[in-house]
């Protein structure tokens, strides 16, 4: 592939890093536990790790899964597969054997990052994976699993020169006894895996000088886009060190995304490695670092934290904002936070991995909500966000309408191995535009600004999580003792929805929900399972044999009747 061929040429993902490194090499970068990492020492590490992968086969446009939690080698991880000409992988920690083989297959993932107690579970899985041929190990206290073959991290960072080559080391060129990097272009792809409308995980695949314009850059109202990798560097040395607590997992794209606009604007990043979710632990650390801003997921991390705020309200004196992404937060944990700190400031994104970030909701509290709905809320969309009709004709401002909300413009490619479901979430207009459909439906308000009804698919996101009933069914179904099931979400007050399952039973058959559940766990990520089940005589479909989704609605309670296909 050409380099610098056109304007885009410039934005890969690594080279921005790498500038960045250079502008402010003295800055802390990135809090993890006990490491605190300069940009200095994270551009070397990465590059480090860039060398090993390219040392040992790794290719430029060859996938790298990352099996992690939050951890500084995580993000070492990303860049440094990015550095290699690469391509990172996310990957769910929480998924079972089944679903980390239809992740690491479908993404021909040919070498794997993982902490020792994940790895465990891609030990049984190796012979289904014959592209797969290099193992980094990452130390987490659990004992390593010999059979793997793994190399360890640290042994391969330290076998490589320290030498990073200055601004991405964008020529090629090395120490002595060193591997040679490849040059990196904002050309190059960037690959994150979300749920996909069958149930298993897609790949949804951009380009990285898209994503960075529509994920990552930061930016002030009114302020022009960076030209060049050097403007980006001078607006990181200029920024003041903001300091930002990134809850969300970084094998998603909020905490992700998050992570990486932080990183890419000379601010500071603080993970929490806890493998739980301790409020009391967090504002310690939130505390101990004068964290500005949190980035977390909703009510489900929103609500203890400000609970636990309201009991030692002298706690992080330095917290002047909340962000959360994935999932918009409640009227009544809004106030929870404006009860502890009433200025503080509140702020649902909008976006998702086949759209990038689209917007915004900062309004004050009783002009930004639907009072019907807590989840339909008013917000601020970029220029290439729209609200399109049935033909993918965007509606006008004030519109009564219901439309599909999407982006055109810089949007992914498409879906990596899905020539079908690109098609079907990427279509073009009657002008040849091509768009992403977000999976939402909404309507334009008078001043262009976007009331988000709700998807339009039956989709669960409980907790930020997204779970597809379908894949849910089919486990359930593979219950000897069930005859026919439906899955749908219900409202909960900390996850924000919960996977509610209606259950008939095959004649003569009797079952515990305990049991159902147990049947699950083996099969499922745990969020996946069900937390509430209902059993029923018969499971109710409409005349052509689909479900019966308003019936559903009404059993697993209030909240669900608009998530009928």
């Amino acid at each position: 592939m050409p380099h610098h061929a056109s304007p885009d040429s410039p934005f890969s993902l690594s080279g921005l890093m790498a500038a960045v490194a250079d502008a402010v090499p003295d800055r802390i970068a990135l809090v993890a536990g006990p490491r605190r990492l300069t940009y200095r020492a994270l551009d070397e590490r990465s590059t480090r790790l860039a060398r090993h992968l390219v040392a040992t086969g790794v290719r430029p446009g060859e996938n790298v899964a990352i099996l992690s939690f939050n951890r500084a080698e995580w993000v070492e991880s990303f860049l440094g597969v990015l550095r290699a000409g690469a391509v990172p992988v996310n990957v769910n920690y929480r998924y079972v054997a089944g679903e980390l083989r239809h992740v690491l297959s479908d993404s021909h993932a040919v070498a794997l990052i993982a902490e020792d107690s994940l790895a465990a579970t891609v030990r049984a899985i190796l012979p289904d994976l014959p592209r797969l041929r290099h193992v980094l190990l990452l130390e987490d206290g659990s004992v390593r699993d010999a059979s793997l073959a793994g190399v360890d991290y640290e042994e391969a960072l330290a076998a490589q020169e320290s030498s990073t080559g200055g601004t991405g080391d964008t020529d090629g060129t090395c120490g002595p006894g060193t591997a040679p990097l490849p040059a990196t272009s904002g050309e190059d792809h960037y690959l994150l895996y979300t749920g996909g409308t069958t149930g298993y995980p897609k790949g949804v695949l951009w380009r990285q000088a898209d994503i960075f314009r529509a994920a990552v850059e930061r930016r002030s109202p009114g302020t022009p886009r960076a030209r060049t990798p050097k403007d980006v560097a001078d607006h990181a040395a200029r920024c003041f060190p903001q300091r930002m607590l990134v809850l969300g997992p970084l094998m998603h794209a909020a905490g992700q995304w998050n992570a990486l606009s932080m990183l890419l604007c000379g601010k500071r990043v603080v993970l929490s490695t806890d493998r739980s979710f301790r409020p009391d632990r967090v504002l310690e650390l939130a505390h101990r670092e004068g964290v500005h801003t949190v980035q977390l997921v909703g009510d489900a991390m929103a609500r203890p934290l400000a609970r636990h705020l309201l009991t030692e309200p002298s706690l992080c004196p330095d917290l002047t904002s909340v962000r959360s992404g994935g999932t918009p937060l409640t009227p009544a944990v809004r106030g929870l936070w404006r009860a502890w700190r009433e200025d503080v400031a509140l702020a649902d994104a909008y976006g998702g991995s086949e759209t990038g970030v689209c917007g915004s909701a900062t309004a004050p509290d009783g002009e930004e909500t639907v009072a019907s709905s807590p989840d339909r809320r008013s917000f601020t969309m970029g220029g290439s966000i729209a609200v399109l009709d049935g033909s993918l004709r965007p509606l006008a401002p004030g519109s009564a309408e219901v439309g599909r909300i999407a982006r055109t413009g810089r949007i992914p490619l498409g879906y990596y191995n899905d020539p079908i479901a690109t098609a079907r979430t990427f279509p073009k207009d009657e002008e040849g535009r091509r768009w992403a459909l977000s999976g939402d439906y909404g309507t334009r308000a008078a001043d262009g600004s976007i009331v988000l009804l709700g998807r339009g698919s039956v989709v669960i996101n409980t907790a930020g999580e997204k779970v597809y009933p379908e894949e849910v069914e089919a486990v359930l179904k593979a219950h000897p003792s069930v005859d026919d099931v439906i899955v749908v979400p219900s409202p909960d007050e900390t996850l924000g929805q919960r996977v509610t399952a209606l259950v008939s039973l095959a004649p003569g058959a009797s079952l515990h929900e305990d049991a159902l559940r147990a049947h699950c766990r083996v099969r499922l990520a745990g969020f996946k399972v069900p937390r509430t089940v209902h059993f029923v005589d018969r499971v109710r479909r409409t005349a052509v044999g689909k479900q019966d989704y308003r019936w559903a609605a009404s059993v697993a309670g209030e909240g669900t009747a608009a998530l009928t296909p």
